[in-house]
């Protein structure tokens, strides 16, 4: 039996890959949490605007400063929602990337345990191949000393 763990270009290759997926993911959630960042600024924004419009009507405005400040909220709307919707998808990248991940860990880890129990094996062949030859020479050992003394 050679020493060498037969099935270890397979647990290269899936180190390899966790590797890939753990990046992967990375980038998802960093991308995920940019667009949950630009969202809040932009829920920020419309509100400070929109307390701005309340102000200025309070004070008395014209129908062309209303229809701007309208006009310019509902394209504020818009580009909120048109962001929610980036960042849901980006949500639903980012679980995919997180299931990859946890795949991929798994088979890593059952590589592992099988280059652990093929590693295992070894040591216990060799331990018994030690011990038998420690056996034989004491036997060999003994076998002179009873024939020295006959």
């Amino acid at each position: 039996m050679s020493n060498k763990f037969p099935l270890q270009p397979l647990l290269d290759l899936a180190n390899t890959r966790m590797d890939e997926v753990t990046r992967q993911l990375g980038e998802l959630i960093s991308s995920e949490r940019s667009g949950q960042q630009k969202l809040a600024l932009l829920q920020r924004y419309r509100n400070e605007y929109s307390q701005r419009f309340v102000e200025a009507a309070s004070g008395g405005i014209g129908p062309d400063a209303m229809r701007n400040y309208s006009s310019f909220l509902n394209r504020i709307d818009e580009a909120i929602e048109t962001q929610q919707r980036i960042v849901e998808q980006s949500h639903q990248h980012t679980s995919q990337g997180q299931q990859q991940w946890v795949a991929q860990h798994t088979k890593v880890r059952a590589f592992d345990t099988l280059s652990q129990r093929f590693q295992n094996e070894i040591a216990r062949k060799n331990s018994r191949q030690e011990q038998r030859l420690t056996d034989e020479q004491a036997i060999r050992k003994f076998r002179e000393k009873t024939q020295d003394r006959l």
